[in-house]
């Protein structure tokens, strides 16, 4: 089963109220088995629009990474963050296909 992932931009307009969002939604994410691959890191934007924050967080499964976004717990949290902050979030089916050789 191919693993879920949540692709996540962001703009931050309070800083200090978004590390509250931060810190809230580990326990959301926890729950449902996230893993962060990205999380703020250095970035150039080479092609398209940018925002100044990227992450992209594993889970088990497409649908663990869809039940987090949708559970009760994560969309409480997400209040942290919307008045504070513009975010793009997609969530998505990994890929286990074949690969460049």
């Amino acid at each position: 089963m191919p693993k879920g992932y949540w692709i996540v931009r962001v703009d931050i307009r309070d800083p200090e109220q978004y590390k509250q969002y931060v810190a809230a939604n580990a326990k959301p994410l926890a729950a449902y088995g996230a893993h962060f691959l990205v999380r703020a890191g250095t970035y150039e934007n080479v092609e398209g629009s940018a925002r100044t924050r990227n992450a992209v967080i594993e889970f088990p499964s497409y649908q663990a990474a869809l039940d987090c976004w949708k559970s009760p717990a994560y969309q409480e949290v997400m209040k942290l963050r919307t008045g504070v902050s513009t975010a793009d979030v997609v969530v998505i089916e990994g890929y286990e296909g074949p690969q460049p050789a």
